[in-house]
């Protein structure tokens, strides 16, 4: 019997360097005002398709054969990043997040076709819709982000700006106490 390694993995768009800064420039706003965040670190945020858990690396050669399949005939997709919610709303947020506009519904589709393959050759399908969103951060007790939704209305804009996303990237996610290192496993181009 061998003791197979699990890697932790997820499938993702990554953020061009440019969308990234603009994101920590909102954090740093929000940061003046509300307070009880745990706020994601700009350089690890990245739009998530779907996170596995903790994976085999024969798993792993079968997810990239899917995800290669899949985005083989997919045009480069132009995503906007306008506005800042809450999840599950602004009167309990859970998680604060930076909503995706643009090439959404193909997106979507994409994100359809792979979850379908994955759970034709076994793998579990996520229990909640799939919305695009990029995570500002995770609220530690929501009473202390009181008046969250006036406070974002108070601003004139959250827009992090747009970007084309040519691919998908799985990573590979190692948990530390600094946070988490994120290291690429595969690269799969948009090359319709």
């Amino acid at each position: 019997m061998t003791d197979e390694k699990l890697i932790r993995t997820f499938l993702a768009i990554e953020l061009p360097e440019e969308i990234k800064v603009q994101i920590g420039n909102i954090q740093n706003r929000l940061k003046a005002t509300v307070k009880g965040v745990r706020w994601t670190r700009p350089e690890g945020i990245h739009l998530t398709l779907k996170f596995f858990g903790n994976v085999s690396e024969n798993d792993i050669a079968n997810i990239s054969r899917i995800v290669e399949r899949n985005t083989v005939d997919v045009r480069p997709l132009t995503l906007n990043v306008p506005t800042v919610g809450a999840f599950p709303n602004f009167k309990r947020p859970r998680v604060l997040w930076l909503g995706i506009s643009g090439s959404v519904e193909r997106l979507s589709d994409l994100q359809k076709e792979i979850e379908n393959d994955l759970e034709s050759t076994g793998f579990q399908r996520e229990n909640r819709a799939f919305r695009a969103h990029l995570t500002l951060g995770r609220v530690k007790s929501p009473k202390d982000v009181k008046g969250l939704s006036e406070i974002i209305k108070s601003e004139e804009s959250y827009d992090a700006g747009s970007f084309k996303a040519y691919g998908l990237t799985l990573f590979k996610s190692d948990l530390t106490p600094q946070g988490a290192i994120y290291t690429k496993l595969a690269y799969f181009p948009f090359d319709g």
